[in-house]
């Protein structure tokens, strides 16, 4: 009698997850993450040499708005590649290609909503601030004119996810840079060269993401054989629909909570003095560099569980959680002992007053354990975004401000130490619950 083999699985299709294939996906995305800052200090340098500090407020002010309402809106990133990922570990090229138009048509909703907003949200926005009158009018001419970028900034957003859930991470990292390469260019050209100040800093913005917008969409082009057509049937199904939708709800709540540690922490360390405030924000530095590394490894975990999920994978849904915290750990491990052994020599690099430096180095070693602290929490982010356990996430988010809060409260009479003391019980409870939340889920999801 003929043996009839049956057809191999998704899963045994998958190539196995390594250190390799984990570090393709990092890579890029910490590459991505450490060219970054060099816009800002672009743009800093550019509006500085006008000679007006209230146009150099008005900047950083407005910049802080826009860090945090795209911040928010970072679900347009997190969900597609999740959803991307999902769709290619099951090999299913339909969905691919509707995961990009939908998330594309949430997106131009979004922007559009936020230009018709405007008004509001820059009378609401800029009187809670209370800056001066110049620093004010300033930051509002700046908003008013950079908050046109915002449906192409949405758009990126897609187009970045989408790369990186399948597995593209070097167009995504093409992308970034065309971005910022433009709005430095821009940036010079425009308000230095062409005498624009303040408004052409913010023209800049608009420029470079309008021509990452086209090259992304160009890229998308090409991978998608030269058409974006999807049938309304597929587009619209209500189950995709509604599961996008809602995990996209549920990843947008966890970022406000998010947002609103970093936004009390900031206000706190406003009220304990200028002294405090200054060398907190020299001390943040210590923790983007940090993240920048923890962030590229949740990068890989979002695109390499999502995979798994889709094609059924759960040996390589598991190794890909175990090299992620492994790495994660090595990299925070070195970050740290940087800080620790270097970090009043880094210190005395970014500020120059004498007082600064020596309330920094009073707490530099509670910053230098927050990204030991933290490698729980990037790691199983990136399981749980790439995994869609985004309402378990959410949830275990705001048990975590709770505990940021609690910890603060306790904590209040150490003053600033208390304050950054509450940051790193904020950072361990993210990961301690999303780590024993993990079997769980894990077990339900591969039943």
């Amino acid at each position: 009698m003929q043996d009839h083999a049956s057809p191999p699985s998704a899963a045994t299709l998958q190539p196995a997850v390594t250190t390799r294939r984990v570090f393709a996906l990092a890579g890029p995305a910490m590459l991505a993450n450490l060219t970054t800052p060099f816009l800002g200090v672009v743009a800093t340098a550019a509006i500085g040499r006008l000679g007006e500090s209230h146009l150099l407020g008005g900047v950083a002010m407005a910049s802080v708005v826009f860090d945090c309402m795209f911040w928010l809106f970072g679900f347009l990133r997190m969900g597609t590649v999740a959803l991307t990922a999902q769709a290619q570990g099951a090999s299913d090229a339909p969905e691919i290609r509707a995961v990009l138009v939908r998330a594309v048509l949430l997106s131009s909703v979004v922007g559009l909503a936020l230009l018709a907003l405007q008004l509001p949200l820059s009378s609401a926005v800029f009187g809670l601030l209370g800056g001066s009158d110049a620093v004010t009018a300033a930051a509002k001419t700046y908003f008013a004119i950079r908050l046109w970028s915002a449906p192409f900034v949405l758009a990126n957003y897609v187009l970045l996810g989408w790369l990186v859930g399948q597995a593209r991470p070097g167009s995504a990292l093409m992308l970034q840079i065309i971005i910022n390469v433009v709005n430095m260019a821009a940036t010079v050209w425009l308000v230095l060269g062409a005498g624009k100040g303040i408004a052409g800093a913010a023209i800049a913005a608009i420029i470079a993401e309008g021509a990452g917008c086209i090259a992304g969409a160009i890229v998308a082009w090409r991978l998608l054989g030269g058409r974006f057509g999807v049938t309304s049937r597929t587009l619209f199904d209500r189950a995709k629909l509604g599961r996008m939708l809602a995990v996209n709800r549920d990843i947008m709540i966890r970022t406000a909570a998010l947002i609103a540690v970093f936004l009390f922490f900031t206000a706190e360390g406003a009220r304990a003095g200028d002294n405090v405030l200054a060398a907190n924000a020299v001390l943040n530095n210590f923790m983007l560099i940090g993240s920048f590394f923890l962030d590229g490894l949740a990068n890989a975990a979002e695109q390499l569980c999502g995979r798994s999920i889709g094609a059924r994978d759960r040996t390589g849904f598991s190794q890909a959680v175990r090299l992620i915290v492994i790495w994660g750990f090595a990299f925070a491990a070195a970050v740290t002992i940087v800080f620790v052994t270097a970090g009043g020599p880094l210190i005395d690099f970014i500020t120059t007053s004498p007082d600064v430096r020596q309330t920094a180095r009073d707490y530099m070693w509670l910053a230098a354990l927050a990204p030991l602290c933290g490698v729980m929490a990037y790691a199983f982010d990136g399981v749980y975004i790439g995994a869609t356990w985004s309402r378990d996430m959410r949830n275990l988010m705001i048990v975590s401000l709770g505990c940021y809060f609690a910890g603060w409260w306790l904590l209040k009479p150490l003053g600033n130490a208390g304050l950054w003391g509450a940051l790193l019980v904020f950072l361990l409870a993210r990961g301690l619950l999303q780590m024993m939340r993990y079997r769980g889920l894990l077990r339900a999801t591969f039943a």
